[in-house]
């Protein structure tokens, strides 16, 4: 009896160990902290405890910041946003090097914006769509934050709600929503106060952009 008990109790760990290998799910997000080791992460609408270093459907928990959680998922990393709609983890077949992620997939969030976490030179931030912003838009005390030498761009004078102000004009190394990064983006650097870094067309003209619904999709396009 004891070794009947033993063989199932076996049975069902690998049956665990072997779902925990399956492919990613279609949509995750980033739903609460477990203390410091440990985050909820919903995936394909199920959530699911995810201690760091482990993966659970080919989703691995990398690192947790504040209200902001790293996965890798395919041996991509991804920036999730606590409490932001969950993604679809999207990979376009066209454009890019072959085998890279080369699809954004969003969910329109609260006010009808689309609103994305990722990272700018490696440095953890969050993004607001803005086709309307002709640069992706930072402010300068986010910029301070990511370390960006902005000081050393070119100066220019900017059009804010109070007025004209001084501006910088540089190059980012590597702009990344989600899983799909894009190098050499121009950016400008205000010193308006923000609460996102506005995804301007110097990134968004990188992509054809589809909408339907309450879904974006940005397909990269070189």
């Amino acid at each position: 009896m004891q070794y009947r008990a033993f063989v199932l109790v076996l049975a069902c760990f690998t049956t665990a160990a072997l779902a925990q290998d399956e492919g990613p799910p279609g949509t995750l997000g980033f739903n609460g902290s477990l203390g410091t080791q440990a985050a909820l992460l919903v995936m394909d609408g199920e959530a699911r405890s995810v201690h760091m270093g482990q993966s659970v459907h080919g989703v691995k928990l990398v690192s947790m910041e504040g209200d902001l959680a790293t996965v890798e998922v395919a041996g991509q990393r991804r920036v999730l946003r606590l409490g932001a709609s969950p993604g679809r983890i999207g990979r376009g077949s066209t454009g890019g090097n072959a085998g890279q992620p080369q699809q954004i997939v969003l969910s329109v969030g609260p006010g009808g914006h689309f609103t994305a976490a990722g990272t700018i030179n490696g440095h953890a931030t969050q993004f607001l769509v803005d086709t309307g912003a002709t640069s992706v838009s930072i402010g300068q005390a986010e910029a301070e934050r990511l370390g960006l030498s902005y000081r050393d761009g070119r100066h220019v004078v900017a059009q804010t709600a109070n007025g004209s102000a001084p501006a910088y004009v540089l190059t980012l190394d590597s702009v990344r929503v989600n899983e799909v990064e894009v190098r050499n983006v121009e950016a400008i650097v205000v010193p308006s106060a923000m609460s996102h870094i506005l995804l301007g067309n110097s990134f968004l003209n990188r992509f054809q952009m589809r909408r339907d619904n309450e879904i974006l999709t940005l397909d990269l396009r070189y």
